[in-house]
């Protein structure tokens, strides 16, 4: 696996005329980094350039990204991303082209800690939970459903973009095909403030919101609302023979681009000069615990009586952000979840690795303790300017969405852009490229 990559000028338009001439697809393509952003670029690469392209795939760590597991005792548990929503098409379709199957749900109730009690506590009963959700909060829940049935509904517009054919050279491009200004308006302002506009009120926000945020993000309220000739470039390389390099048509970067990374990607040659972002990334770590939990410090002295299986926190001062009893990823017939007296595999999600006496806080005792860890998501409100996809002719950044939400979904939603992207710009066909008014465009298509 490679463990460094460099990005040198692009040759002489001569000997960029002479690799790409007429009609011809593209010879050699790189793709640098193989979390499922890679992956899914590369699919789609693919897809659309032929069989015939070849397509190399630059990897410092392991293969999967924030899609991770962790072995303990012989069972696999995942350590990343969890689940995927129903409505995310990508990753359904990628679930049935790989012929995975969906795994059972395995019951338990969830609650949310708000660090001297619970603030809120799910029941068996749907009905009862709803009452409770308007007894404490109003219609503030029926509120923010609204809210985000009619954000889902105008993200969902960008597979009918895509299954057409057109892409965005740019974040804000992409956005504002979506939801106009109002989609851009909402990378500029928090949650909190998009939620009180719709009549959502602070409580709700502070004890159900963030306590969500903090689960799936690691952050608060307070990060924005939508969480001619062409040229070859010389890639460099490191991997165990050496320092190594080729020359591609295309370069995809599918990791981020920030001050952390300058040491292992650099840019070199380019005029204008193509900077490195200046950001910050959440560091979110992930520990599988094999252990009692200790359930005092919940507030029940029994464990047998301890009713939750997934804890999420409000944003007071604490050490972690979701605590879960997680089940296995293949699950038999007969399994059952471990009861809350008895040792079981726990999830804990923190922004930083937990000391000891952290876990001891936890954990009445425990057998083992692993760990992994990974700037899984951009600092929300650390830039004022939305990133672009395409840093040069055929040289893109499919992380640039993640500015403006973050996701697995999002990373193939991203993927698939830019995709279309290399090949409608490695194919002039520019009508399908940053047009506007695409919903009326899709209509007549049909």
């Amino acid at each position: 696996m490679a463990r460094a990559a460099r990005f040198l000028a692009a040759l002489a338009a001569l000997l960029a005329a002479a690799a790409t001439g007429g009609d011809a697809g593209p010879s050699k393509i790189a793709v640098v980094g193989a979390g499922i952003g890679g992956s899914a670029v590369t699919h789609f690469l693919q897809q659309h350039f032929g069989p015939r392209v070849q397509i190399d795939v630059f990897e410092k760590g392991t293969v999967g990204g924030r899609l991770a597991t962790i072995s303990v005792n012989k069972q696999h548990y995942e350590s990343g991303a969890a689940s995927f929503h129903s409505l995310s098409l990508h990753m359904q379709d990628f679930v049935k082209h790989l012929g995975l199957k969906h795994r059972r749900e395995v019951v338990g109730r969830s609650a949310i800690f708000g660090g001297e009690n619970f603030v809120l506590e799910e029941t068996d009963w749907y009905l009862l939970n709803l009452f409770r959700l308007w007894w404490h909060y109003g219609i503030s829940f029926l509120r923010l459903q609204m809210w985000v049935e009619e954000v889902m509904e105008k993200f969902m517009r960008i597979y009918k973009y895509q299954a057409h054919g057109y892409a965005f050279s740019g974040v804000e491009e992409l956005l504002y095909s979506l939801g106009e200004s109002s989609f851009i308006n909402m990378t500029q302002r928090s949650v909190a403030e998009s939620l009180l506009q719709v009549g959502v009120t602070q409580r709700f926000i502070d004890d159900i919101v963030s306590a969500v945020l903090r689960a799936s993000y690691g952050q608060s309220a307070a990060m924005p609302a939508f969480a001619e000739g062409k040229p070859l470039y010389l890639v460099e390389y490191e991997n165990e023979a050496g320092t190594s390099f080729d020359f591609y048509d295309i370069v995809v970067i599918a990791t981020p681009l920030h001050l952390d990374n300058s040491s292992t990607i650099a840019f070199e040659g380019f005029d204008p000069p193509i900077d490195v972002i200046q950001d910050s990334f959440q560091l979110t770590v992930v520990s599988l615990v094999h252990g009692y939990l200790n359930s005092s410090y919940f507030g029940f002295p029994d464990p047998k009586l301890f009713p939750f299986a997934s804890i999420l926190t409000t944003d007071f001062p604490t050490f972690f952000c979701a605590l879960d009893n997680i089940c296995p990823v293949n699950i038999s017939t007969n399994f059952r979840r471990k009861q809350p007296q008895e040792a079981a595999v726990w999830r804990v999600q923190s922004p930083k690795p937990l000391l000891r006496s952290q876990l001891k806080t936890l954990f009445r005792s425990y057998y083992s303790v692993q760990t992994a860890e990974w700037q899984a998501h951009p600092i929300h409100g650390s830039r004022t300017t939305l990133p672009r996809f395409a840093l040069h002719d055929q040289l893109f950044h499919l992380n640039a969405l993640e500015w403006a939400a973050s996701s697995v979904e999002v990373m193939a939603v991203a993927a698939k852009n830019v995709a279309l992207l290399a090949y409608n710009r490695w194919y002039q066909d520019l009508d399908k490229i940053d047009q506007k008014d695409l919903m009326h465009k899709v209509k007549t298509e049909l």
